[in-house]
């Protein structure tokens, strides 16, 4: 079974990355979800509020569709819910928060932006890289070499603005009550920087949400355990249809 929209159709995905990365972060799940609907990715690096962004997105957006965002683009996704929430037909979280940034995290992404204007924006993703990975990860090249990738290709304004936005974000825990579609929230059991009770903290205020737990995983759980992530979002989509 296929997610199908009101007229029948597949259903439109839109997928919103996260901070300091790019389309390259949903590449192991676009195949499966091509076959349930047109995917899009959204730009979210042009804008420095969760406003903004959330307005870009859904100017870009078909009229309705299934929405996904990794932790940035998790909270993008909660502003949207707030700003259209009639246009999204399901809703998956992963690796996200609807908290607020903490002083102490505001002032880790001002040191951050500052180090990445002086020239170092290598060095500010060296540094990262061992808490957005599983511990059991710390020495696999390969994605470490594809996580400064996405970085340069963000470049160093672009992360600016988005920690901007992130910085400058407002309370969702608030809001959550008030999502009625289909919700999926997904989490690596290692995560450590969303770790797994924000992500019950989401789904216990989401009415109907479905967590997934996904095990041997960081922050980055569509590349470091992409078949699960699939399975999870392939599924999800999938429920879009029977519970309309």
């Amino acid at each position: 079974m296929s997610g199908q929209g009101d007229d029948g159709a597949s259903v439109p995905i839109v997928l919103v990355p996260g901070l300091l990365v790019t389309a390259r972060l949903y590449v192991p799940q676009l195949p499966a979800l091509w076959q349930h609907g047109p995917v899009m990715v959204a730009d979210h690096t042009r804008d420095d509020t969760m406003a903004a962004i959330a307005r870009r997105v859904l100017a870009h957006a078909p009229a309705r569709f299934a929405l996904a965002g990794l932790s940035m683009g998790g909270y993008i996704a909660l502003e949207v819910m707030r700003q259209a929430p009639e246009r999204v037909l399901g809703l998956a979280l992963l690796d996200t928060s609807a908290r607020p940034d903490t002083p102490e995290l505001r002032r880790r992404r001002q040191d951050q932006v500052e180090l990445a204007r002086a020239g170092h924006l290598d060095e500010v993703v060296a540094q990262q890289f061992d808490i957005l990975v599983h511990r059991d990860r710390h020495g696999d090249e390969a994605l470490a070499d594809l996580v400064a990738l996405m970085a340069a290709e963000t470049g160093v304004e672009a992360f600016a603005r988005e920690q901007q936005a992130i910085m400058s974000r407002v309370d969702s825990r608030p809001d959550l009550g008030a999502i009625g579609c289909p919700t999926l929230v997904v989490v690596g059991d290692g995560d450590e920087l969303t770790p797994p009770p924000l992500a019950e903290e989401l789904a216990a205020g989401i009415h109907g949400a479905r967590l997934v737990v996904v095990p041997g995983s960081g922050h980055l759980s569509t590349l470091e355990r992409p078949d699960e992530v699939t399975a999870a979002l392939v599924g999800w989509v999938e429920s879009l249809s029977s519970s309309r």
